[in-house]
């Protein structure tokens, strides 16, 4: 490749993921990000490209937005200009797609990469670059703090790159929406996309490693689950009768700071937190409130002790509501297992980051410490006799994840296709 072939590369990466970055979505309403993704994946030239409801079980999407939001981000996607065939397919929140190269005989290798925003305001101060150069999201309240953009143009990256190679076997990306809540891996693997995989690739950017470094395979991430809590009771004036009210403010906060209170495990590291409350309705302190909810999240070392920590706090919770003469409900809205990357897979990542003159350092290994939905579908990799392991690809990024100030060192998307590539090729030549 000529220093002139690597410098369009590169600018076309920038303009590509600037464009994601202009108009981020968030989970399952990413419906002019998967309209993007599907007119650049037939652009690029693919066997078949999987879009709507054919990509995830309806019945295992979490954290589905209600239907009124949905129809909001569906109209904005129309006034976008979307295509009415694509859009039309995605009604009611069926976003993502699956890009599938074939390439005769070989092992069926897949990248999964990640397309949806968070709900972040995006910092409009002259020093962060996306609003001095005029990337800056247009939605406002969201914004791509994760890297998520970049992630999808990775994926378009190597799919173009695999494309023109001499690949033997069958290729696919698969654009994942709702990361951001962990509720989409686990649809997406239910809806068979990678039941036939036998080798799995992951990557995020970031994650505290600069431009210049990679990880080829992350290990011991978090198991995590995500749930509300709504408290039922009966409300009664705070005054005049307060006795014949049943608080479910007080069942709430009560249950919330138990949380903190259960035991961790000699087996390995817990967490729980609670980042969301809401009660009161009508708002009057003159009124015993009858509804009250927050949103928590527990998780562990490995899938056993998060199950652990859940059990436990659904006990506390269900105890703090019959102890104030409350009802509850606890709905789980997003989950992941551990999964660990197969160290065979990582290594061919490993062998690709090495031969890069871009990659500065190379760690075979490390702890991921966070948690990840990708997780869902290394495992059903894994089940059905497949390897998986999970990437990361430094960059340098001024503002840490899910800030209003995050952004990523363009140069380390052309250097991630490039290491992602040579090692889709690798893993195609295994056997």
């Amino acid at each position: 490749m000529t220093a002139a072939d690597s410098g369009r590369i590169r600018d076309e990466l920038r303009e590509i993921r600037r464009a994601f970055h202009r108009y981020p979505e968030p989970a399952w309403c990413e419906f002019v990000t998967t309209a993007r993704v599907v007119d650049s994946v037939e652009r690029i030239g693919v066997d078949e490209v999987r879009y709507g409801p054919d990509v995830t079980d309806p019945d295992s999407r979490l954290s589905v937005p209600a239907e009124e939001r949905l129809d909001e981000w569906f109209r904005r996607a129309e006034d976008h200009g979307v295509r009415a065939d694509v859009l039309e397919r995605m009604r009611g929140g069926h976003t993502g797609a699956v890009a599938v190269l074939e390439r005769g005989d070989g092992p069926v290798v897949a990248l999964r990469v990640d397309v949806d925003a968070l709900s972040v305001t995006e910092s409009d101060d002259p020093s962060h670059r996306p609003a001095a150069e005029g990337f800056r999201s247009t939605n406002d309240g969201v914004m791509h703090a994760c890297g998520h953009d970049g992630h999808a143009t990775i994926g378009l990256g190597v799919l173009e790159a695999v494309a023109e190679s001499d690949f033997a076997g069958t290729f696919k990306v698969l654009f994942q929406p709702a990361e951001e809540v962990a509720g989409g891996a686990k649809a997406l693997a239910a809806g068979g996309q990678v039941d036939d995989v036998d080798h799995l690739l992951a990557v995020h950017l970031g994650l505290d490693r600069p431009t210049g470094t990679v990880v080829a395979g992350v290990v011991k991430p978090l198991a995590i689950r995500r749930f509300v809590a709504t408290f039922s009771g009966t409300p009664a004036h705070a005054a005049k009768n307060p006795e014949a009210g049943d608080n479910a403010i007080q069942a709430a906060v009560s249950a919330a700071s138990d949380l903190y209170a259960v035991p961790r495990h000699g087996d390995g590291a817990t967490r729980v937190n609670v980042g969301h409350v809401d009660g009161g309705a009508p708002a009057h302190t003159n009124v015993v409130a009858d509804r009250a909810a927050f949103e928590a999240e527990v998780r562990g070392e490995d899938t056993d002790l998060m199950e652990y920590m859940f059990e436990e706090c659904a006990t506390v919770i269900r105890t703090a509501a019959e102890r104030h003469g409350c009802d509850v409900d606890i709905a789980v809205t997003g989950e992941a297992p551990r999964a660990d990357s197969d160290a065979a897979t990582a290594e061919h990542v490993e062998r690709a980051a090495r031969a890069h003159p871009g990659v500065t350092t190379t760690i075979p290994s490390a702890d991921f410490g966070a948690s990840e939905d990708a997780t869902f579908l290394m495992r059903r990799v894994n089940e059905n006799g497949g390897n998986a392991a999970y990437a990361v690809v430094g960059t340098d990024h001024p503002g840490g994840h899910h800030t209003p100030t995050f952004d990523v060192d363009e140069r380390s998307l052309e250097l991630a296709v490039d290491v992602l590539a040579d090692a889709v090729l690798r893993l195609g030549e295994s056997r």
